[in-house]
C-alpha cells in the first residue's frame, strides 16, 4: 500500500472513530451502572419504552421473540401486552406504524432507531441523563427544550410522569479568588450569590426546579424508570453481552487448565533438546 493509499483510508475511517468515540455534552452526564442480571429492570425497562417510545422509535434490528426469552417474559403474554402492531408476530422485528411521510411533517425528521442508541453514544449514561433534563420552553415548537440537548425537536414523551421542570436562577455559595467558598468573618456563614444557566452547571448545581404537582411519579421514581428505559436499550445495543460475558469465564478457565499441561509438554521437550 503506498502513501496516497493510507492517506485515503485513514480519511475514509477517522470520521467513523470520531462518531463512535463520541464528543463533549453540553452537561455532565449522570453516572448509571447497568444491571444485565436484573430480569425486573429490564421488563420495566421494556414496558416503558413499548408504552411511551415505540410509536416514534423503532427498535428494527431486535426481534420480538429473543426479547422475550432474554428477559423471561411468556411468549402469549408479550404478545397480548407488548405487541401493538396487529400485523406483528413473535419473530418479527419490532418496528413501528410511522411512515417516513408522516415523521418528517410532524417532527422535520424521521426519529432514529433505539436499537444501537446506547452504543453509539458510549453508553447509557446519555440517554439516562437526557431524558431527565427536559425543561419548558415556549419558544420551541413542543414547547420544551433539553439541557443535553439545546433546540431539540422531539416533545417530551414521560412529561405526565416527570412533571414540568422550569429553568431558574438560585442562590448558590459565592466563591474566592482561590476557588474555595467565601464566608461572613463575623458569623462564619456562607455568602451567597444568585447564579443562572451555566454558571449553576459549571458549579454542579442544576439549574432546574420541578413545579410540584404537575408530575404523577416522585423524582425517585422518575429516576428509576428512567434508570429501567437506559437498561433495557443497554440490553438491547448487544443483546448477547451477558452470554458472552459468562462465556468468556469458562473459555478463560479452559484456556488457564489448557496453559498447564502445554508448559508441561514443552518442558518434556526442552529436556530432550538439552
Amino acid at each position: 500500500m503506498n502513501m496516497k493509499q493510507m492517506l485515503l483510508a485513514v480519511l475514509i475511517f477517522l470520521p467513523g472513530f470520531a462518531v463512535a468515540a463520541g464528543g463533549e455534552t453540553l452537561i455532565p452526564l449522570d453516572d448509571m451502572e447497568p444491571n444485565l442480571e436484573d430480569q425486573a429492570s429490564l421488563q420495566r425497562g421494556a414496558k416503558t419504552y413499548l408504552n411511551y417510545c415505540m410509536a416514534c422509535h423503532s427498535l428494527k434490528y431486535q426481534r420480538y421473540q429473543r426479547t422475550a426469552d432474554d428477559l423471561g417474559i411468556p411468549a402469549d403474554l408479550m404478545m397480548e401486552h407488548m405487541v401493538f402492531e396487529s400485523s406483528a408476530q413473535i419473530g418479527s422485528l419490532m418496528g413501528n406504524a410511522m411512515s417516513v411521510d408522516n415523521a418528517k411533517q410532524w417532527f422535520g425528521s424521521v426519529p432514529p432507531d433505539l436499537t444501537m442508541y446506547t452504543m453509539l453514544k458510549g453508553g447509557p449514561e446519555y440517554l439516562y441523563t437526557y431524558m431527565r433534563v427536559f425543561y419548558e420552553d415556549k419558544t420551541r415548537p413542543m414547547g420544551v427544550n433539553n439541557l443535553l440537548y439545546e433546540n431539540v425537536a422531539m416533545p417530551h414523551p414521560l412529561v405526565e410522569l416527570q412533571g414540568l421542570q422550569r429553568k431558574v436562577c438560585k442562590q448558590i455559595p459565592r466563591l474566592a479568588d482561590n476557588g474555595g467558598e467565601m464566608r461572613d468573618p463575623l458569623t462564619g456563614d456562607l455568602i451567597m450569590a444568585e447564579q443562572c444557566g451555566d454558571d449553576l452547571i459549571q458549579r454542579g448545581f442544576s439549574p432546574l426546579e420541578l413545579v410540584e404537582g404537575t408530575g404523577s411519579l416522585t423524582p425517585e421514581e422518575y429516576d428509576q424508570l428512567i434508570y429501567d428505559l437506559a437498561n433495557f436499550l443497554h440490553y438491547t445495543a448487544d443483546p448477547s453481552r451477558l452470554e458472552r460475558e459468562r462465556i468468556g469465564i469458562y473459555v478463560l478457565l479452559f484456556l488457564a487448565f489448557f496453559f498447564v499441561f502445554t508448559w508441561l509438554l514443552g518442558r518434556e521437550y526442552t529436556k530432550e533438546q538439552h
